[in-house]
């Protein structure tokens, strides 16, 4: 089930960020595994805005969650993240429908993100959702400026991509 995140998700969806991160190791990329997950500060903020949803398991325990914002008049994903022990069931792509209908919902047209290239469960992934690649020539401002903050914290140690998923209105 998808639903709105709650104050009492938070600290679970860290724990999940922490638990998705892990997946980075065996790849060599040690330092995104051990990045800490968004501050709880920044969850709440989220939470409150309406831009934060989550994938749960039985019990109703978040195992995925979406963050979502506006970046140049597109929706843009900040980070999704799904524990990998609940990896592999459409969660995701369910996260991502949510991210796309509610930028529908403000009267978005696309969604945008940035990821790693080459890693499957990230560029490969959403291409398959249908996002496609933005030539550098096509980021808007914040795309650059996020882009940027991502390279100064040694992100682009691996190749990064910037990506957008057209929204058909419905």
């Amino acid at each position: 089930m998808i639903r709105p995140a709650r104050t009492e998700d938070l600290e679970t969806l860290r724990d999940v960020e922490r638990a998705a991160g892990e997946l980075f190791r065996p790849l060599g990329m040690a330092a995104v595994a051990d990045d800490e997950p968004p501050p709880l500060a920044v969850l709440a903020e989220a939470q409150r805005a309406g831009r934060l949803w989550v994938s749960t398991a039985a019990g109703d325990e978040p195992v995925g969650y979406v963050l979502t914002g506006v970046l140049d008049g597109t929706g843009h994903v900040e980070q999704l993240s799904v524990h990998p022990g609940h990896g592999r069931q459409g969660r995701g792509r369910a996260l991502i429908a949510v991210a796309g209908d509610r930028a529908r919902v403000l009267g978005l047209e696309a969604l945008t993100l940035t990821t790693f290239r080459d890693v499957p469960w990230n560029a490969p992934y959403y291409a398959r959702l249908g996002f496609v690649v933005l030539d550098p020539g096509e980021w808007t401002p914040g795309v650059r400026a996020v882009r940027e903050h991502e390279a100064a914290l040694g992100l682009d140690a691996w190749p990064r991509v910037v990506m957008r998923l057209p929204l058909p209105l419905r």
